[in-house]
């Protein structure tokens, strides 16, 4: 009961989030340098297989983590961004200027100067997209650690300006490092959004249907040959939040398993909705 309520209390602190993410990184690397190195890539390298009738993915657990976990880590930083532009501080244009120039410039410049190190080595020269990716979930990490201290507006700053970069980043994937595309389900993709659209238009605000044809937008991007990470943002693009259910606040919360984020928005809508009784202040 102890260690519960000590577990209860550590998970309840703003930096707990980084702490996990920098000793998850320290741990992994002291494994991969060690004697058991060879059980670390056998567990990443193990396969992973599901099979439903006709459709069958089969990938090892590496890309388990980067085409799923990361779909997921995705989903929910496009549903901070969508409320942050649609109620918060990127409601106005020239607030989302500043972060957009940034991602862009962040991803320009390093390419340019690898570009410009590498112009006479043609193979090395074929590497000039890999400086133009931020690692949002690191920058977010250290962010976390420094706690209240770190202004909300540049967590929020960071957050856009990575989320826009890593989104560059996959669509340079996409259009310069995909040897082949799968036109079907492309396609179907393309119909997911579609319907994603009409609920969003018809003003369905139950979760399920968007996670329902979400799920199936993951798997038609996944066998397109194009990074399935995309299927998070554009889910969350989707949901809805100005309507009285909120499910965008409700999805967003239960993202966090954790006890929510700590943001003004959530604490209210959530207080209204457990103690009705209680008056904002």
């Amino acid at each position: 009961m102890a260690l519960r309520h000590s577990l209860a209390r550590f998970f309840q602190l703003e930096a707990a989030s980084g702490l996990m993410l920098i000793a998850a990184a320290i741990l992994a690397l002291c494994i991969n340098n060690s004697p058991l190195s060879g059980l670390y890539q056998g567990f990443l390298d193990a396969p992973v297989q599901l099979r439903l009738g006709p459709l069958n993915i089969d990938k090892p657990a590496l890309l388990w983590i980067n085409d799923l976990l990361m779909a997921l880590f995705f989903l929910l930083i496009g549903l901070e961004i969508k409320r942050e532009v649609l109620q918060g501080q990127l409601s106005n244009v020239s607030q989302v200027a500043l972060p957009g120039t940034a991602a862009v410039g962040g991803m320009l410049v390093p390419a340019l100067i690898y570009a410009a190190i590498n112009r006479h080595d043609p193979a090395a020269l074929a590497g000039w997209a890999i400086p133009t990716a931020t690692d949002i979930a690191f920058a977010l990490g250290v962010l976390a650690l420094l706690g209240k201290r770190v202004p909300a507006s540049l967590k929020l700053f960071l957050m856009t300006l990575a989320i826009i970069d890593d989104l560059g980043a996959i669509v340079i994937i996409a259009l310069f490092y995909t040897s082949s595309l799968a036109g079907g389900a492309l396609a179907m993709a393309g119909g997911c959004l579609a319907l994603l659209l009409v609920l969003n238009r018809l003003g369905v605000t139950r979760l399920a249907p968007y996670l329902i044809v979400g799920a199936v937008l993951w798997v038609c991007v996944l066998k397109s040959g194009v990074h399935a990470t995309l299927a998070g943002v554009a889910l969350a693009f989707f949901i809805p939040l100005r309507t009285p259910r909120q499910p965008l606040l409700h999805l967003e919360h239960a993202l966090h398993p954790l006890g929510g984020l700590r943001h003004p928005a959530l604490v209210r809508f959530f207080q209204r909705r457990h103690f009705p009784g209680r008056h904002e202040c």
